[in-house]
C-alpha cells in the first residue's frame, strides 16, 4: 500500500464527515420538525462542516501534486463540476457566516429561507460531487 492511498483515504474522511455536517444539519434543523431554537449550533456545525469540504477538496490536489508531480486531469464535466462544488461551498460559508453575524435580527421565516438555502447548497455540492468523481 502506497502512502498516499492513505492521505486520500483520511481525507476522504473528512471530506465525508464534512458533507454530512453541510446536508444533514441544514436538514435536521428543518426535518421531521424545526428546531430553529438551536439555529446557531446548527449553522456553526454547517460552515465547520463547510469549512472541511474546502481544505479537504483543496487536499486532493495537493496530495495529486504532490505524490504525482501534477493535479488531476479533469473532463470538462468534471471541472463544471468542480467549479459548481466551489461555488456552492462559497455561498454556503457566506449564508452561514451571515446567519451567525445577523439571523439573530431574522424571523423565523426567515432562519426557515436560510436553512432551507443551505441544505440545497449541500444536495448541489454532493450532487456536483458525484460528476466530479466519475467523469474525472
Amino acid at each position: 500500500m502506497g502512502s498516499e492511498n492513505l492521505v486520500y483515504a483520511l481525507t476522504q474522511v473528512v471530506h465525508n464527515f464534512g458533507a454530512v455536517a453541510v446536508l444533514g444539519g441544514a436538514i435536521f434543523a428543518l426535518w421531521p420538525a424545526p428546531r430553529l431554537e438551536y439555529g446557531r449550533t446548527f449553522a456553526w456545525l454547517i460552515l465547520v462542516g463547510w469549512g472541511a469540504q474546502i481544505v479537504s477538496g483543496g487536499t486532493f490536489g495537493i496530495t495529486s501534486f504532490h505524490y504525482y508531480g501534477e493535479t488531476p486531469d479533469l473532463s470538462r464535466v468534471a471541472m463544471t463540476a468542480l467549479v459548481v462544488k466551489l461555488t456552492a461551498a462559497f455561498a454556503g460559508v457566506l449564508l452561514a457566516a451571515l446567519y451567525l453575524l445577523r439571523g439573530r435580527a431574522w424571523g423565523r421565516a426567515g432562519m426557515t429561507r436560510t436553512f432551507r438555502g443551505l441544505a440545497a447548497l449541500g444536495a448541489v455540492a454532493l450532487t456536483a460531487a458525484a460528476f466530479l468523481r466519475w467523469f474525472s
